[in-house]
Protein backbone atom coordinates (compact mmCIF):
# COMPACT_ATOMS: atom_id res chain seq x y z
CA UNK A 1 0.00 0.00 0.00
CA UNK A 2 2.11 2.94 -1.28
CA UNK A 3 0.10 5.64 0.51
CA UNK A 4 0.45 4.02 3.93
CA UNK A 5 4.13 3.36 3.30
CA UNK A 6 4.70 7.11 3.08
CA UNK A 7 3.13 7.86 6.46
CA UNK A 8 5.22 8.15 9.61
CA UNK A 9 2.63 7.03 12.18
CA UNK A 10 4.41 8.36 15.30
CA UNK A 11 4.99 11.72 13.59
CA UNK A 12 1.45 12.51 12.56
CA UNK A 13 -0.16 11.09 15.69
CA UNK A 14 2.28 12.42 18.26
CA UNK A 15 4.23 15.50 19.27
CA UNK A 16 7.14 16.77 17.24
CA UNK A 17 9.62 19.57 17.82
CA UNK A 18 7.71 22.89 18.10
CA UNK A 19 8.25 25.10 15.07
CA UNK A 20 10.81 27.89 15.40
CA UNK A 21 9.96 30.81 13.13
CA UNK A 22 12.64 33.38 12.24
CA UNK A 23 11.41 36.98 12.13
CA UNK A 24 11.79 37.27 8.34
CA UNK A 25 9.89 34.01 7.80
CA UNK A 26 7.13 35.24 10.09
CA UNK A 27 6.81 38.41 8.02
CA UNK A 28 6.44 36.32 4.88
CA UNK A 29 3.83 34.13 6.60
CA UNK A 30 1.87 37.21 7.66
CA UNK A 31 2.07 38.56 4.12
CA UNK A 32 0.77 35.26 2.71
CA UNK A 33 -2.10 35.17 5.23
CA UNK A 34 -3.07 38.75 4.42
CA UNK A 35 -2.86 38.00 0.70
CA UNK A 36 -5.40 35.20 1.24
CA UNK A 37 -7.83 37.08 3.43
CA UNK A 38 -7.75 40.77 2.47
CA UNK A 39 -7.72 41.34 -1.33
CA UNK A 40 -11.12 40.88 -2.94
CA UNK A 41 -9.80 38.55 -5.64
CA UNK A 42 -8.44 36.01 -3.13
CA UNK A 43 -11.10 36.56 -0.47
CA UNK A 44 -13.69 35.54 -3.05
CA UNK A 45 -12.26 32.01 -2.76
CA UNK A 46 -10.77 31.86 0.73
CA UNK A 47 -13.94 33.40 2.11
CA UNK A 48 -15.76 30.24 1.05
CA UNK A 49 -13.51 28.20 3.33
CA UNK A 50 -14.10 30.68 6.17
CA UNK A 51 -17.84 30.26 5.62
CA UNK A 52 -17.40 26.49 5.82
CA UNK A 53 -15.61 26.85 9.16
CA UNK A 54 -18.42 29.17 10.33
CA UNK A 55 -21.01 26.53 9.47
CA UNK A 56 -18.94 23.80 11.10
CA UNK A 57 -19.00 25.95 14.24
CA UNK A 58 -22.80 25.76 14.17
CA UNK A 59 -22.64 22.02 13.50
CA UNK A 60 -20.19 21.44 16.37
CA UNK A 61 -22.38 23.45 18.74
CA UNK A 62 -25.35 21.36 17.66
CA UNK A 63 -23.65 17.98 17.99
CA UNK A 64 -22.13 18.58 21.44
CA UNK A 65 -25.55 19.56 22.81
CA UNK A 66 -27.33 16.54 21.39
CA UNK A 67 -28.87 18.01 18.26
CA UNK A 68 -29.02 16.09 14.98
CA UNK A 69 -27.37 17.87 12.05
CA UNK A 70 -29.29 17.22 8.85
CA UNK A 71 -27.53 19.46 6.36
CA UNK A 72 -24.90 22.13 5.70
CA UNK A 73 -24.96 24.60 2.80
CA UNK A 74 -22.11 26.88 1.66
CA UNK A 75 -23.08 29.33 -1.09
CA UNK A 76 -20.98 31.24 -3.59
CA UNK A 77 -21.92 34.62 -2.04
CA UNK A 78 -20.24 33.54 1.24
CA UNK A 79 -23.55 32.86 2.95
CA UNK A 80 -24.35 29.50 4.45
CA UNK A 81 -26.74 27.57 6.64
CA UNK A 82 -26.66 24.61 8.98
CA UNK A 83 -29.87 22.73 9.68
CA UNK A 84 -30.17 20.75 12.90
CA UNK A 85 -32.99 19.26 14.92
CA UNK A 86 -33.51 19.61 18.66
CA UNK A 87 -34.85 22.07 21.15
CA UNK A 88 -34.16 24.13 24.21
CA UNK A 89 -30.75 25.59 25.01
CA UNK A 90 -29.03 23.51 22.32
CA UNK A 91 -30.39 25.73 19.56
CA UNK A 92 -28.89 28.79 21.27
CA UNK A 93 -25.52 27.12 21.76
CA UNK A 94 -25.44 26.06 18.11
CA UNK A 95 -26.45 29.48 16.80
CA UNK A 96 -23.78 31.27 18.85
CA UNK A 97 -20.69 29.42 17.63
CA UNK A 98 -20.77 30.38 13.96
CA UNK A 99 -18.96 33.72 14.00
CA UNK A 100 -16.38 32.79 16.65
CA UNK A 101 -15.53 29.48 14.93
CA UNK A 102 -12.93 30.80 12.42
CA UNK A 103 -11.13 32.66 15.21
CA UNK A 104 -11.19 29.62 17.53
CA UNK A 105 -9.88 27.35 14.77
CA UNK A 106 -7.24 29.90 13.76
CA UNK A 107 -6.03 30.25 17.34
CA UNK A 108 -6.08 26.48 17.73
CA UNK A 109 -3.94 26.01 14.62
CA UNK A 110 -1.33 28.45 15.91
CA UNK A 111 -1.31 26.69 19.29
CA UNK A 112 -0.67 23.31 17.68
CA UNK A 113 2.19 24.71 15.60
CA UNK A 114 3.96 26.25 18.59
CA UNK A 115 3.43 23.22 20.85
CA UNK A 116 4.50 20.57 18.36
CA UNK A 117 1.14 19.02 17.50
CA UNK A 118 0.93 20.28 13.93
CA UNK A 119 0.80 16.88 12.25
CA UNK A 120 -1.74 15.51 14.71
CA UNK A 121 -3.96 18.57 14.22
CA UNK A 122 -3.67 18.24 10.45
CA UNK A 123 -4.68 14.58 10.66
CA UNK A 124 -7.71 15.40 12.82
CA UNK A 125 -8.62 18.31 10.53
CA UNK A 126 -8.45 16.10 7.47
CA UNK A 127 -10.79 13.56 9.07
CA UNK A 128 -13.25 16.29 10.11
CA UNK A 129 -13.31 17.76 6.59
CA UNK A 130 -13.89 14.33 5.05
CA UNK A 131 -16.72 13.62 7.50
CA UNK A 132 -18.26 16.96 6.55
CA UNK A 133 -19.04 15.51 3.13
CA UNK A 134 -21.80 13.49 4.83
CA UNK A 135 -23.67 16.67 5.73
CA UNK A 136 -23.10 18.89 2.68
CA UNK A 137 -26.30 19.45 0.70
CA UNK A 138 -25.33 21.70 -2.24
CA UNK A 139 -22.83 21.69 -5.09
CA UNK A 140 -20.81 24.74 -4.04
CA UNK A 141 -20.48 23.35 -0.54
CA UNK A 142 -19.35 20.00 -1.89
CA UNK A 143 -16.69 21.66 -4.06
CA UNK A 144 -15.40 23.74 -1.13
CA UNK A 145 -15.16 20.69 1.12
CA UNK A 146 -13.58 18.54 -1.60
CA UNK A 147 -10.94 21.19 -2.38
CA UNK A 148 -10.20 21.65 1.35
CA UNK A 149 -9.87 17.90 1.79
CA UNK A 150 -7.52 17.60 -1.18
CA UNK A 151 -5.19 20.30 0.16
CA UNK A 152 -5.32 18.84 3.67
CA UNK A 153 -4.54 15.31 2.51
CA UNK A 154 -1.68 16.56 0.32
CA UNK A 155 -0.12 18.41 3.26
CA UNK A 156 -0.65 15.46 5.59
CA UNK A 157 0.85 12.83 3.31
CA UNK A 158 3.52 14.55 1.20
CA UNK A 159 5.06 17.27 3.35
CA UNK A 160 7.26 17.30 6.43
CA UNK A 161 6.28 18.84 9.80
CA UNK A 162 8.08 22.12 9.05
CA UNK A 163 6.17 22.73 5.82
CA UNK A 164 2.97 21.67 7.55
CA UNK A 165 3.72 24.15 10.33
CA UNK A 166 4.23 27.03 7.92
CA UNK A 167 1.02 26.14 6.06
CA UNK A 168 -0.93 25.94 9.32
CA UNK A 169 0.40 29.33 10.41
CA UNK A 170 -0.74 30.92 7.15
CA UNK A 171 -4.15 29.25 7.43
CA UNK A 172 -4.56 30.08 11.12
CA UNK A 173 -3.71 33.75 10.70
CA UNK A 174 -5.91 34.01 7.60
CA UNK A 175 -8.83 32.50 9.54
CA UNK A 176 -8.31 35.03 12.34
CA UNK A 177 -8.47 37.83 9.78
CA UNK A 178 -11.53 36.17 8.27
CA UNK A 179 -13.18 36.09 11.69
CA UNK A 180 -12.66 39.84 12.05
CA UNK A 181 -14.13 40.37 8.57
CA UNK A 182 -17.13 38.25 9.47
CA UNK A 183 -17.64 40.15 12.71
CA UNK A 184 -17.46 43.49 10.86
CA UNK A 185 -20.00 42.19 8.34
CA UNK A 186 -22.55 41.13 10.96
CA UNK A 187 -22.12 44.41 12.85
CA UNK A 188 -22.76 46.31 9.59
CA UNK A 189 -26.01 44.35 9.17
CA UNK A 190 -27.22 45.79 12.48
CA UNK A 191 -26.02 49.33 11.78
CA UNK A 192 -26.32 50.10 8.07
CA UNK A 193 -27.87 47.11 6.28
CA UNK A 194 -30.84 46.35 8.46
CA UNK A 195 -32.82 44.95 5.54
CA UNK A 196 -30.59 41.89 5.89
CA UNK A 197 -31.25 41.59 9.63
CA UNK A 198 -32.90 38.18 9.31
CA UNK A 199 -29.56 36.74 8.14
CA UNK A 200 -27.73 37.77 11.32
CA UNK A 201 -26.98 35.09 13.93
CA UNK A 202 -27.24 37.80 16.61
CA UNK A 203 -30.77 38.63 15.46
CA UNK A 204 -31.68 34.93 15.31
CA UNK A 205 -30.41 34.55 18.87
CA UNK A 206 -32.45 37.57 19.93
CA UNK A 207 -35.59 36.00 18.49
CA UNK A 208 -34.90 32.75 20.32
CA UNK A 209 -33.96 34.22 23.70
CA UNK A 210 -35.26 37.84 23.75
CA UNK A 211 -31.74 38.85 24.78
CA UNK A 212 -30.92 41.96 22.67
CA UNK A 213 -28.79 41.49 19.57
CA UNK A 214 -26.00 43.85 20.81
CA UNK A 215 -25.37 41.46 23.72
CA UNK A 216 -24.76 38.60 21.29
CA UNK A 217 -22.60 40.82 19.07
CA UNK A 218 -20.54 41.69 22.14
CA UNK A 219 -20.21 37.99 22.93
CA UNK A 220 -18.94 37.31 19.40
CA UNK A 221 -16.48 40.21 19.68
CA UNK A 222 -15.14 39.14 23.09
CA UNK A 223 -14.48 35.59 21.94
CA UNK A 224 -12.86 36.70 18.67
CA UNK A 225 -10.82 39.28 20.58
CA UNK A 226 -9.66 36.65 23.08
CA UNK A 227 -8.48 34.45 20.20
CA UNK A 228 -6.61 37.37 18.61
CA UNK A 229 -4.92 38.18 21.90
CA UNK A 230 -3.97 34.55 22.47
CA UNK A 231 -2.64 34.15 18.93
CA UNK A 232 -0.61 37.35 19.17
CA UNK A 233 0.90 36.16 22.48
CA UNK A 234 1.89 32.85 20.90
CA UNK A 235 3.53 34.51 17.91
CA UNK A 236 5.46 37.03 20.01
CA UNK A 237 6.71 34.27 22.31
CA UNK A 238 7.87 32.19 19.36
CA UNK A 239 9.94 34.86 17.64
Amino acid sequence: MPLLDQLDIPTFLGQVEPLQVPALTLILILAAAIALSIPRVTWRWFGLFTTLVHELGHAFGALVTGRRVTGIHVRSDHSGSTVSLGGGFSSVFSAFFGYPAPALVGYGLLWTVFTGYTSAALAVGTIVILLTLIFIRNVVGFLVVAASAAVSVALWVWTDPQVQGYAMLVLGIALLVGAVRGLATVVSVHTSRRRALETSDAYILFRRTRVPSPVWLLGFALLVGWCLWGATTLVIAAV
